[in-house]
């Protein structure tokens, strides 16, 4: 049995007549391919892509090559036929170097241009975004414009108020697949040392080889004589303060002389 919400209505329930009230609406906007569905791989995104499966409305699930997602969780997503794969526009490890400056917490450019970029004009996107992911996310609407591209898309959030272990026990009770690293302790999926994680030592040790892309990247913007890299005193001090998560040397500092405060 699935948990209830606060009339007695089992949550996936609730969630499926979200995606169907909302199904003419998709068709009507984008009549090829309905819904865009979001998938990642994460528990998240396999519960969001069975309900869409047992809704029976009109969806194209659609995975964004990020070029830094742990090689486990791309192999899992191609047991699935029915995502198509977009192949990224360029790499990471191109990106940083195109911006002069790794990616940080307040400063995810990569997110904008690799993850988040998938769905048409005026489409309806659909997500596996929960509130209770993040403070940030706790904020989120469970349908609301998306400010990151003008293009007129939606974006639709149908498991925004499920727990994590709402999610756990559906895929239990489904009988879902899910990928093997959650089974390794790992709690989140996604680009292997993206600045958001708290596990920054143990991915690099898990996946050494990426975690060298990310340094021969880093350390390529490395110029005392341009940006932010002059606080440091040597390129290795500089990969060492991307690895404490992009702290400032000096509290309330600007580090990028490009006009932009990234604290």
């Amino acid at each position: 049995m699935m948990p209830c919400n606060l009339w007695g209505k089992p949550l996936d329930e609730v969630a499926i007549e979200r995606i169907r009230f909302l199904a003419a609406e998709a068709e009507r906007r984008n009549p090829t391919e309905g819904f865009f569905v979001g998938f990642s791989g994460g528990k998240d995104s396999v519960v969001l892509l069975d309900l869409f499966e047992r809704s029976g409305v009109k969806h194209k699930a659609h995975y964004s090559v990020t070029t830094v997602d742990p090689p486990e969780l791309v192999r899992f997503i191609r047991t699935f036929p029915q995502v198509q794969i977009d192949l990224a526009p360029k790499t990471m490890w191109r990106l940083i170097r195109e911006h002069g400056c790794p990616p940080r917490r307040n400063m995810r450019y990569c997110c904008d241009e690799l993850k988040e970029r998938g769905g048409a004009d005026n489409q309806i996107v659909a997500t596996g975004v929960r509130w209770a992911e993040s403070i940030r996310r706790s904020s989120r609407r469970m349908i609301e414009p998306c400010y990151r591209k003008a293009r007129g898309r939606t974006l639709f959030h149908p498991i925004i108020e499920w727990t994590t272990d709402d999610v756990w026990q559906y895929i239990r009770v489904r009988g879902l697949r899910y990928c093997p690293l959650y089974d390794e302790g790992f709690t989140r999926l996604g680009c292997v040392m993206c600045p958001l994680t708290d596990s920054v030592e143990r991915e690099m040790n898990r996946w050494p080889r990426i975690a060298a892309l990310w340094k021969r990247a880093i350390l390529d913007t490395y110029d005392p004589d341009k940006n932010g890299s002059r606080r440091f005193n040597s390129p290795e001090e500089y990969w060492d303060w991307w690895l404490r998560r992009g702290v400032s040397p000096t509290d309330g500092d600007t580090l990028f002389s490009n006009g932009i405060d990234y604290e």
